[in-house]
């Protein structure tokens, strides 16, 4: 029954995030423009415009909370999340030098956005292992941050020493928004993002497992240091995808898998999927008050989820410490 809701509530969010718009446009009127009937400019807005950006915010959204579910298995941390254990500031980065460097085709961009993540990853857990014979969640919840933080820096001189037009183009990474939704870039995310997240999924019983911790995972069958590896590629990469297309976009992975363990409980192969629905649902939300709140500016839709991230990470880490 939860599924049927949850499924419900999502079609409702996509609708809204539809009608949603400077332009006025009807329930009806949706429904026929994306039947391909009625006015021509309607159909236009509705499916270039509106329905591409819709759904890739869902796409991203549901990515990015799956990947902060599965980093928090991984690292046993409630604060892991791609944001603040340093991937989406090292897919940024990658995202940023590609622009200025002029290689912005629809397959290099991801993959530098990759590059930059999976070095991110490797940077923070070498620095947790530095730290001590085993991982450190806490070490590694810092090292992330630092390895954030070193980035920014990065990003920033990039900017500051590209032209104009390139610096407009790499805020995009910086800020976060879906104003270059297209049919095409939905394509080229669901490329990038479907065989890890399909790895995601397949390792769910792994992660509860994992969640336990290494030496007990190790006595219950798993094997840690594939599913390790498997985790670290698969949300490079997602990650990846999602900086790429959509700039970064922080705390969705955070606040999401928190929301969905009060009522789904631990187990992973209930709560990855749920955690893509409504991590779709909040980022399609995210971007439809981007859009409105200040309208006809527009808010960077990363500004909305640390609005929103924020305040739960303070509590988190209040709890955690406790």
């Amino acid at each position: 029954m939860r599924w049927w809701v949850l499924g419900v509530v999502c079609l409702l969010v996509l609708v809204g995030g539809v009608l949603i718009g400077p332009t006025a446009i009807s329930v009806g009127e949706v429904w026929q423009a994306i039947a391909g009937r009625g006015d021509h400019a309607t159909v236009g807005i509705v499916r270039d415009l509106r329905l591409t950006r819709a759904l890739l915010a869902f796409a991203v959204g549901g990515s990015l909370a799956v990947t902060g579910a599965a980093l928090q298995a991984l690292v046993r941390n409630p604060l892991a999340d791609p944001y603040l254990l340093g991937l989406s500031g090292g897919a940024g980065l990658g995202a940023v030098v590609a622009v200025s460097l002029g290689l912005t085709g629809a397959w290099a961009l991801p993959m530098t956005a990759f590059v930059g993540s999976l070095l991110a990853i490797v940077v923070v857990y070498r620095l947790a292992i530095v730290a001590g014979q085993a991982i450190d969640p806490r070490v590694l919840l810092l090292g992330g941050v630092v390895v954030g933080a070193f980035a920014a820096s990065l990003m920033g001189a990039f900017i500051a020493l590209s032209p104009a037009a390139e610096v407009r183009g790499a805020m995009l990474w910086l800020l976060g928004g879906f104003s270059g939704a297209s049919w095409t870039t939905l394509a080229v995310f669901a490329l990038y993002a479907v065989t890890p997240l399909a790895l995601l999924f397949a390792v769910g019983r792994s992660l509860d497992l994992l969640a336990l911790g290494e030496e007990p995972a190790r006595l219950l069958g798993a094997d840690v240091e594939r599913v390790k590896r498997t985790l670290y590629v698969a949300a490079s990469l997602l990650t990846a995808a999602a900086v790429a297309v959509a700039g970064i976009i922080g705390f969705v992975g955070l606040v999401v898998p928190h929301a969905i363990r009060l009522t789904w409980g631990h187990t992973h192969r209930r709560l990855l999927p749920a955690a893509f629905l409504v991590g779709g649902c909040l980022l399609v939300v995210a971007d439809a008050l981007a859009r409105t709140a200040f309208a006809p500016l527009e808010l960077p839709v990363g500004v909305v989820t640390a609005v929103i991230g924020v305040p739960v990470f303070v509590t988190l880490l209040r709890g955690w410490q406790e």
